[in-house]
């Protein structure tokens, strides 16, 4: 049966920093609705009220454009081990890019990452916990290093040209403030 909490408890918090997975979920007032998996060390909990996480570059930038419409996000963490659990983080979001004056505080968050994008803050205003039954066994084998490698490949310049070309419009046409 689903709980419903007004803040991150000690629990979701130690529950949150196990993870090695996390979706993020948003829509605009219009359009498709975007659901992306994250992963890398790009989750960090502020407080009880407040989380953090590091965009990297993609090959899309959907998350940006429907922050800047209606500022709703939802993010989803899952247990694949033995203890089942869903535990979802609902609230408002904002958008921090590289050019913004708090970029230099909240990029301190995460380890350096050629490719940082974006930092999205997360004001939580509701969390819900759910059972998670049905959500398979899955053993973490280990990161990916392919965006890690890409983006090594890359200057400064080319990784914004990249962000010009395939990330300053969503798929359904709206800017994404790059």
């Amino acid at each position: 049966m689903a709980k419903f909490f007004d803040e991150l408890t000690p629990d979701h918090i130690a529950f949150v920093n196990k993870q090695q997975m996390f979706f993020v979920a948003t829509a605009g007032a219009e359009g498709r609705v975007n659901l992306s998996p994250k992963g890398l060390d790009s989750l960090r909990i502020a407080d009880n009220k407040l989380v953090h996480w590091l965009n990297l570059t993609g090959s899309g930038n959907e998350t940006a454009a429907h922050v800047l419409e209606n500022q709703r996000m939802t993010l989803m963490l899952c247990s694949f081990a033995k203890a089942p659990l869903i535990l979802r983080i609902y609230g408002t979001a904002r958008m921090t890019q590289p050019r913004d004056a708090q970029w230099s505080e909240l990029i301190r968050l995460f380890p350096e990452h050629r490719s940082a994008r974006q930092v999205f803050s997360l004001d939580v205003d509701m969390v819900q916990t759910s059972c998670g039954y049905a959500v398979p066994f899955y053993e973490f084998s280990g990161e990916r290093d392919t965006l890690t490698r890409s983006a090594q490949k890359r200057s400064h310049d080319e990784l914004e040209e990249y962000w010009q070309s395939k990330n300053s419009l969503s798929v359904d046409g709206k800017e994404t403030g790059i």
